[in-house]
C-alpha cells in the first residue's frame, strides 16, 4: 500500500538503530566546553579593558589590551609567557602563575562538564551520553578555544610559549572536566576499570588508602593554614614598608587597583611559600638567595621588584628564636596526620596503623610538592630565573616532618583507644558506656549464656522415724467355778503386732552446676541484685 502524504507535512526523521532518534546532547557538550573557555576569556578581557580605559597612558590601544587578556588567560592555566621588552634586550620568561587566577578556568570547566552530564537524560527518546562521551566532548570544545587563544596571544606584547601551552592547557582542562563528570555522576567510588592490573585494584580497594588520603590532606591543610598565619603576621609586622611600597608604585587609582588585584591573586602563592619556609627548605628569591628559618642572605644584591608582598620578607641575617619557632607548624601537621590515620575498628593491628600513618605522610609530601611546583616559577632571566620554593625539597621536608611525628602518635592513639577496660567498683561498672562491649566479650569467651553462681544450699536432714509405743501386757483371765464345768479351750499364742514401716526420706534435689567460665582479663562478672521491695 502506498502512504498518502499531504502537501506541507514534514517527513519524519529516519530512526536510528534501536528505535531512538539522533540526539543533540554531544553537540551541546562541545558547545558547553567552548562557552566555558569563552566566559573565562571574556571576564579577563572586560577587566583588562576597564583598567586600560582608566589608565592615563593608553598607548597600546584596545588591541593590545585584548592580546594581554588572552595572555593572562593562558597564564591562568600555568602557561609561561615571554616578555620581549626588557632593559637588556634578552627575552624574559614569566612563569609564576597566580593560583587564585587558576580557579577561574577550573570552576567554569567543571560547571560545563556537570551541565553536559545532565543533557540527554533519556526523555523524549534522547540518547543518554556515557561519562566518557561527555568528558571527551567538553574537553574538545574547550581545547578548540584554547588553541585559538594561543594563536591570538602571539601577536601581543606578552605571547605564550607554544610548548608550554601545549600541555598546560590540556592538563587543566582534563582534570577539571574529570572532576565535573565525577560529581555529576554522584561521586562514585566503585572499583577501578578492568584495564587496571588486578593487583593494583585489590590494593587500592583496601581501607588503609582512603585513610592515608584523608590524613595526608589534613596534614597539607594544616601546613597551608600555618603558611597563611606566617604571611599575615609578616605583613602586620612590616606594615609601614608594605604601605610605602603600595603607594609608591603608582599614583593613579587604576594602577593601585591593578596592583591590589595582583596581590590578592598571589595570596595562595604566598601561603605555599610560608608553608615551605616553616618546613625548613624555604623559598628562593633568585640565584643565590634563599629565605629559610636558619638565615636569609644574598637578597640585597638582587634586583627584586618593588611589590607589597615582597616587602614582608623576613629580615636578612642569621636566624633567631622567632624564626625557629615556625617549626611548630610542621609538628602540628604531623599530629594531624597521626590523628586522622587511626582507624576506630578494634581488629586493626599496630603495624597496620603505623603503615597507614606512613602512607599519610607520603600523601602529605606529594600534596606539598605539587603545590610548591605550581606556586613557583621564573620572573625573568639570569638572577630571577628561580623564584619560589623548590618542589622536591618542600615535598621531601613535609613527608619527613610528618613521618617523624605521625607514626608514634598514631601507634599511641591506637593503643589508648584499644586499651583493656579498667575494673570499676560498685555500680560504676553498670553505668560505664562500655558495658555492652564487656558483656559481648564475656559471651564470646564463655561460649554459653552467662548464669550467676547459685548460692550454696544446705542438704536437708532426713526425718527421724517415730518410735512405736510399748504395748502393755494383758493379765491372764482366771476361770470362775461353774456349776457345770464346761471345758474351756486354752487361749492360743497372741499374734505379734505388725512392725511400723520406717518413712523413707525424699531425695535431695541436686543443684545444677554452671559451666566453668574462663577468666577474662579486664572484666568482672557481678551477681545480679534483687530490686528493692
Amino acid at each position: 500500500m502506498t502512504q498518502v502524504i499531504e502537501r506541507g507535512t514534514p517527513l519524519p526523521a529516519p530512526p536510528r538503530a534501536g528505535g531512538r532518534r539522533r540526539s543533540p546532547a554531544a553537540a551541546a557538550c562541545v558547545l558547553g566546553g567552548a562557552m566555558a573557555a569563552g566566559l573565562g576569556l571574556g571576564f579577563l578581557a572586560v577587566l583588562v579593558i576597564v583598567l586600560w580605559i582608566s589608565s592615563p597612558y593608553p598607548d597600546s590601544g584596545p588591541g593590545g589590551a585584548l592580546h594581554l587578556a588572552a595572555g593572562l588567560w593562558l597564564l591562568a592555566h600555568g602557561t609561561d609567557l615571554i616578555r620581549y621588552e626588557t632593559l637588556s634586550g634578552v627575552p624574559a620568561p614569566v612563569g609564576m602563575t597566580p593560583l587564585l587566577l587558576v580557579a577561574l578556568p577550573v570552576l567554569l570547566m567543571r560547571r560545563a562538564a556537570r551541565l553536559g552530564s545532565a543533557c540527554g537524560d533519556g526523555s523524549d527518546g534522547d540518547e543518554v551520553l556515557p561519562a566518557s562521551a561527555v568528558f571527551s566532548a567538553v574537553t574538545c570544545g574547550y581545547l578548540a578555544v584554547g588553541s585559538l587563544a594561543t594563536v591570538y596571544a602571539a601577536g601581543g606584547p606578552m605571547p605564550a610559549d607554544p610548548l608550554s601551552a601545549a600541555w598546560h592547557v590540556p592538563l587543566v582542562a582534563v582534570l577539571a572536566a574529570a572532576g565535573g563528570v565525577w560529581v555529576a555522576k554522584g561521586r562514585p567510588l566503585g572499583p577501578l576499570p578492568e584495564w587496571v592490573p588486578k593487583g593494583v585494584r585489590r590494593a587500592v580497594a583496601r581501607p588503609r588508602y582512603a585513610l592515608a588520603l584523608r590524613s595526608g590532606a589534613a596534614g597539607a591543610l594544616v601546613l597551608l593554614g600555618g603558611g597563611v598565619l606566617l604571611v599575615g603576621a609578616s605583613l602586620a609586622w612590616h606594615g609601614a614598608e608594605v604601605q610605602g611600597t603600595f603607594l609608591g608604585l603608582t599614583g593613579v587609582w587604576s594602577g593601585r587597583f591593578a596592583v591590589l588585584l595582583l596581590a590578592l591573586a598571589l595570596i595562595p602563592n604566598a601561603m605555599v611559600w610560608g608553608a615551605a619556609y616553616a618546613l625548613g627548605p624555604g623559598f628562593a628569591l633568585g640565584a643565590g638567595a634563599t629565605a629559610t628559618p636558619l638565615g636569609f642572605e644574598g637578597a640585597a644584591a638582587l634586583p627584586l621588584p618593588r611589590f607589597p608582598l615582597l616587602s614582608a620578607l623576613p629580615p636578612q641575617g642569621p636566624g633567631s628564636p622567632v624564626t625557629w619557632a615556625v617549626g611548630v607548624i610542621p609538628v602540628a601537621a604531623g599530629l594531624a596526620v597521626g590523628w586522622f590515620a587511626v582507624r576506630r575498628a578494634r581488629e586493626v593491628s599496630y603495624g597496620e596503623t603505623a603503615l597507614t600513618a606512613g602512607l599519610g605522610s607520603v600523601v602529605c609530601g606529594l600534596f606539598m610538592a605539587g603545590l610548591a611546583g605550581a606556586a613557583s616559577g621564573p620572573l625573568g632571566s639570569r638572577e630571577l630565573a628561580r623564584f619560589g620554593p623548590v618542589w622536591w625539597q618542600a615535598g621531601g621536608a613535609a613527608a619527613a616532618w610528618t613521618l617523624a611525628v605521625a607514626v608514634p602518635l598514631a601507634v599511641a592513639v591506637h593503643g589508648w583507644r584499644n586499651r583493656p577496660p579498667a575494673a570499676d567498683a560498685g555500680d560504676e561498672w553498670h553505668a560505664s558506656g562500655t558495658r555492652d562491649v564487656r558483656w559481648e566479650t564475656l559471651r564470646r569467651a564463655a561460649g554459653a549464656p552467662l548464669v550467676p553462681d547459685p548460692a550454696p544450699v544446705a542438704a536437708p536432714v532426713p526425718p527421724v522415724p517415730p518410735v512405736a509405743a510399748p504395748v502393755p501386757p494383758v493379765p491372764p483371765v482366771r476361770p470362775q467355778p461353774q456349776p457345770n464345768p464346761v471345758p474351756v479351750p486354752e487361749p492360743g499364742p497372741e499374734p505379734e503386732p505388725d512392725p511400723v514401716p520406717t518413712p523413707i526420706p525424699d531425695p535431695v534435689p541436686v543443684a545444677p552446676v554452671a559451666p566453668p567460665v574462663p577468666p577474662v582479663s579486664g572484666a568482672r562478672v557481678l551477681s545480679r541484685r534483687r530490686p528493692p521491695l
